[in-house]
């Protein structure tokens, strides 16, 4: 594998790689990353669920796109089983009619985080919700994707212990500044470069933190960024309402009409 100097080195001064291109540039880049207390486990489902991931974008990438929604990391339930953002599997089979994908095991699998790709039985809540939305409004995947593209900021979820020694899912935002600089430099470079390709007016964090990250991305380049309620479980503004919630936040930024 390419050292993390010249991958990097790659992304910044190439305007030929495309959007999987970019994205496995990333993907090996990541890989060279540790982390230290209290993350105990990383997975990188763009290296054991690649094909989910160039299913998705082979799909519904092609050509400029007016908005792009921008997530913050994979949920384990949602593309760390598919390699798709947001992939809660009953949306992907259903929505984004990808019913089959080539999916491995992590190499340090967790038995509380089992991948099991699209016989996952569990249902991420996010991905649930924002798919869903997108449903209701556009009623199928390929209305959606005309003018639409939904990525991660992120390629990797974070296991981590809390204070009792239990494992929780462990967002960006908290790791160590010393340990994330790297990866958020790596990840605003691909951001960057994805927006150049697609081109969009908008884009759009869902929630805070991808927010915060596009707008320092993309400082200096011409798209409008906005942001919307986090669609996770956690937030109890995102238990009452929240697909009304959003799409009314994306009418008054004029995302929506």
């Amino acid at each position: 594998m390419p050292s993390r100097c010249t991958i990097y080195l790659i992304m910044k001064n190439s305007n030929n790689l495309n959007i999987s291109d970019l994205y496995q540039q990333l993907c090996n880049a990541v890989d060279t990353l540790h982390f230290t207390w209290p993350v105990e486990v990383v997975y990188n489902p763009l290296r054991y669920a690649w094909h989910g991931f160039t299913q998705y974008n082979d799909m519904y990438s092609h050509g400029q796109k007016r908005v792009v929604f921008l997530g913050m990391n994979p949920g384990p339930w949602g593309m760390a089983q598919t390699g798709i953002p947001f992939g809660e599997v009953n949306a992907v089979k259903n929505f984004l009619n990808i019913n089959s994908i080539n999916i491995n095991s992590p190499d340090n699998e967790h038995l509380k985080y089992p991948v099991r790709g699209l016989e996952c039985a569990k249902s991420e809540v996010s991905g649930k919700r924002l798919w869903g939305l997108f449903r209701q409004r556009y009623g199928s995947a390929h209305e959606f994707f005309r003018e639409h593209f939904v990525l991660n900021y992120c390629p990797l979820l974070f296991i981590a212990k809390n204070d009792k020694g239990s494992l929780r899912n462990y967002t960006p935002d908290r790791i160590r500044q010393d340990e994330s600089i790297f990866l958020f430099e790596l990840c605003d470079m691909c951001l960057m470069k994805v927006i150049e390709i697609l081109e969009p007016q908008y884009v759009v964090g869902i929630g805070n933190f991808a927010y915060r990250q596009a707008k320092k991305a993309l400082v200096g380049m011409n798209v409008n960024i906005y942001k919307i309620l986090h669609p996770s479980p956690a937030s109890p503004a995102a238990n009452k309402g929240w697909a009304e919630k959003a799409a009314e936040q994306l009418k008054e930024a004029g995302v929506w009409q």
